[in-house]
């Protein structure tokens, strides 16, 4: 596991990509691509807990 992170200005420019490869994906397919990009992360992550513990982060406060 690493304990790297993002900076703020990292963080803001994933968040951009992330809107703008959302607009590109469309209403009817950016749930289909949110979960391809989980997918892929997941594997770079390499670690299943550690993506369930994120899992569970994202869904608090919704």
């Amino acid at each position: 596991m690493t304990s790297e992170t993002l900076s703020i200005e990292g963080l803001e420019t994933v968040y951009d990509a992330l809107a703008t490869a959302i607009d590109q994906a469309g209403a009817d397919n950016a749930q289909l691509f949110l979960v391809k990009l989980a997918l892929l992360n997941a594997k770079a992550l390499g670690d299943a807990s550690r993506v369930q513990q994120q899992i569970a982060i994202a869904l608090q406060d919704l």
